[in-house]
């Protein structure tokens, strides 16, 4: 098993630990109680081409949003990361009983309208009509949460932390995923290099056959059958799309071991050039062997497209 690669502070400021890939899924949850105050936070994130931060929290922790989206970015660059916040004020708090007094002049006036109606004593007692909705209204006064700022960021940190545990064990188990399926694109590339001359030959001696049957009894032109070689080898030739992939296959391994920076874009526009490179090798190499090994290539660049999707 390799060794993880060593702890990086990164040029953006982010400090997401060990590894360059990981995962955009991932979830945190932490809780933080003092005598005042108690929190319990839940960070959680699936696949997003950017980075989208959505919060479900009480109005009065609004007034820290600004600040808890920095300290998100510091764990996340892509994905749609919801953070759910759980907050009870344990303070006693200061309350009043407003009391609307035109509503409860109405429903007196309506009760002597309907015992007027029904020949029946309306109700006289004010406790009874202070029963009815809305007559009384309970309002507890605001209270400032400011020092609550430092349980509620202890809680987010947490479960961030959490969070970008989840998310890296997540790249690690995709990574190690990556490691056999790039040994096989480079195992591939390699055989359908060594097929390219035998192409040129079989259609030489193709050609060669065809104008035997086709000039019996005539000499058969040498130099003519070496030129529409040459064309056709030019014509089929996939060496430049072979010295491509395997760039682009060392490319993919160094960036999966090495870079410490968001890397799900750059792994995205790789496999897409691993692709690109893998149909016009199909398209140029008439071989029933190259064409079989092509298929199995696309198909291992399927599988780790759908991976590549879910990386930071």
């Amino acid at each position: 098993m390799k060794e993880a690669l060593p702890d990086r502070r990164f040029s953006q400021g982010y400090e997401w630990g060990l590894l360059a890939l990981k995962s955009m899924t991932g979830f945190g949850a932490a809780g933080q109680e003092n005598e005042d105050y108690k929190v319990h936070v839940e960070v959680k994130a699936v696949n997003q081409r950017y980075l989208d931060i959505s919060f479900s929290m009480p109005r009065a922790l609004n007034v820290f949003e600004n600040d808890m989206r920095q300290t998100i970015k510091k764990f996340c660059a892509r994905g749609k990361v919801d953070v759910n916040i759980i907050f009870h004020d344990k303070r006693e708090k200061e309350a009043t009983i407003a009391v609307d007094k035109s509503l409860a002049r109405a429903y007196q006036t309506a009760l002597y309208e309907l015992g007027d109606f029904l020949h029946l004593t309306p109700p006289a007692d004010v406790c009874k009509i202070a029963l009815y909705p809305d007559v009384l209204r309970v309002r507890e006064e605001s209270r400032d949460v400011m020092d609550s700022r430092e349980i509620v960021f202890s809680a987010l940190e947490r479960a961030l932390e959490q969070f970008a545990a989840m998310r890296r064990r997540e790249g690690e188990h995709t990574r190690r995923d990556f490691e056999p399926r790039l040994d096989f694109l480079a195992e591939a590339v390699e055989r359908l290099s060594a097929f390219e001359p035998e192409i040129v030959e079989r259609y030489r001696t193709h050609l060669k056959n065809v104008l035997g049957e086709m000039l019996k009894g005539q000499g058969i032109d040498e130099m003519r059958i070496l030129q529409e070689t040459v064309l056709y080898a030019d014509r089929i030739s996939y060496n430049e799309e072979v010295v491509r992939l395997k760039s682009h296959i060392a490319q993919f391994r160094e960036t999966i071991e090495e870079e410490a920076e968001p890397i799900g874009r750059k792994l995205d526009f790789l496999i897409q050039e691993i692709n690109r490179e893998t149909n016009t090798i199909g398209a140029k190499a008439n071989f029933t062997q190259a064409a079989k090994i092509v298929v199995e290539v696309k198909s291992e660049v399927e599988k780790m497209r759908e991976q590549v999707q879910n990386i930071e």
